[in-house]
């Protein structure tokens, strides 16, 4: 019981922290790569990987995007892995896509990637295929927020408020917070099926 409450309590502490402006910031850029024609790459490892599909389904649906999630496609994400790694498996796909400046990747990744300690280099490779063509570059991260955070346009560090508890709340507020992109006013195209029916 106790162990519940205390989740709860942080669960709350992070939304309060959390700086608006920096989603507000996120908002404008992504309303900018629509109207642009652009597209916007959904990446991550992991859960980050299971939220980028999710986030994918939610920005094409209800907010009219082009939107890909690269790792969806197994056969082509284990191809590369097998033939020529995890560390460019992404960064590969996104240079076939043919990403350009008109384009946004967007990161979920609860440390955002470190090339000095080779963590998630998928991740950091990613960032650099899209900052040398001038694609935008998202995201959603935790810790210090990495090398997600150090090269970003824009990008929300989730609140370290428990150092045991970075992971879970970096990932739940990931989807809190593309929740609230995907709804918001600058980017809701549609109305989700039970907001609908009202």
């Amino acid at each position: 019981m106790n162990f519940t409450k205390d989740f709860l309590k942080k669960t709350v502490r992070v939304a309060q922290e959390i700086d608006a402006a920096d989603v507000e910031k996120m908002v404008a850029i992504l309303a900018e790569v629509r109207s642009n024609g652009g597209r916007v790459f959904f990446v991550g490892s992991g859960g980050g990987a299971g939220h980028a599909s999710h986030a994918t389904c939610d920005f094409r649906k209800l907010g009219g995007f082009d939107a890909i999630c690269p790792t969806d496609n197994v056969s082509e994400l284990t191809a590369r892995i097998n033939d020529e790694g995890w560390e460019t498996s992404i960064a590969e796909n996104l240079k076939v896509s043919r990403i350009s400046a008109n384009d946004a990747v967007f990161v979920f990744s609860v440390g955002g990637g470190s090339d000095e300690k080779n963590i998630s280099r998928n991740l950091v490779n990613a960032v650099k295929v899209a900052r040398e063509v001038g694609a935008k570059i998202l995201g959603v991260v935790g810790r210090d927020g990495g090398y997600t955070a150090a090269n970003a346009d824009a990008c929300l560090v989730v609140p370290t408020v428990d150092v045991a508890l970075v992971t879970p709340l970096t990932e739940a507020y990931q989807a809190v917070i593309w929740h609230l992109l995907v709804s918001h006013p600058s980017l809701s195209k549609n109305t989700a099926k039970w907001e609908s029916t009202q």
